[in-house]
């Protein structure tokens, strides 16, 4: 199969260090997640994430076809479920309400601070 960069594909993980995680992609090729490419945040455990034997899904970030070899991504996206990029939607009046009331709230809060 050709692999691409950004393709999301299923895999097993395979194993779990401290750095990162392994996944089986198929039967040429294993990846590395690093620990770095789990979530935005800081990561204290990476068994809060995955687990031995799970399958997930990855983004490809790079394919080495000699040594069969890919860096692997699991964040912002869904790897647990169907690998579709998380996004946050913004509702339908987005900052309008804030825009509207800032100065309102401001005058308010001022007013009860000063009683």
């Amino acid at each position: 199969m050709q692999y691409k960069i950004d393709d999301i594909i299923k895999g097993k993980v395979t194993g779990i260090e401290s750095y990162g995680v392994f996944v089986r992609i198929d039967e040429e090729y294993i990846g590395l997640i690093h620990i770095s490419e789990i979530t935005e945040g800081y990561v204290t455990n990476i068994n809060n994430y995955v687990e031995l034997d799970e399958n997930i899904f990855v983004r490809i970030l790079d394919v080495d076809t000699d040594n069969k070899h890919m860096k692997l991504s699991i964040k912002n996206i869904n790897y647990k479920e169907n690998g579709k990029t998380q996004k946050i939607e913004e509702s339908v009046r987005g900052f309008l309400p804030l825009q509207q009331n800032l100065s309102r709230w401001t005058e308010e809060k001022l007013k009860k601070t000063e009683e």
